[in-house]
């Protein structure tokens, strides 16, 4: 999957970014540094998860088409989680509130594990 879709691997280093700032003690620089980083690997996930689907014959044109679609082939378990993120990924990029960014902030360590998880998922049906 790797060279017919090489969006993985910007997907993967981008998670691991994510990582490397969550594991850094929390600044509100650090914070919007995280924010940002979420950011990025949620659209690169569900682009991911576009490319994948195309691979499998089906078609999804947006974040939530391809998250169903995602949860339908076995790449995601927690839907409902992964659209807790979605809205959160709106959220933090429309508008900035402090308390939004905290509240944000404070689910990225549950999100990073789904995040991780996709990326296992994906890494596994590269052949």
């Amino acid at each position: 999957m790797s060279t017919e879709f090489p969006i993985i691997n910007d997907y993967e280093k981008a998670v691991a970014r994510l990582k490397e700032v969550l594991d850094l003690k929390k600044t509100d620089v650090i914070r919007d540094s995280a924010i940002k980083r979420f950011e990025l690997c949620f659209d690169l996930a569900w682009k991911c998860i576009q490319a994948y689907a195309r691979r499998e014959g089906l078609d999804c044109q947006s974040p939530r088409a391809c998250l169903k679609t995602a949860f339908q082939l076995g790449l995601i378990d927690y839907e409902d989680d992964w659209l807790k993120m979605l809205d959160d990924r709106n959220l933090s990029v429309h508008t900035y509130k402090e308390k939004n960014a905290e509240d944000i902030y404070g689910r990225l360590s549950k999100y990073i594990g789904l995040l991780d998880n996709l990326a296992k998922n994906l890494s596994e049906k590269r052949n």
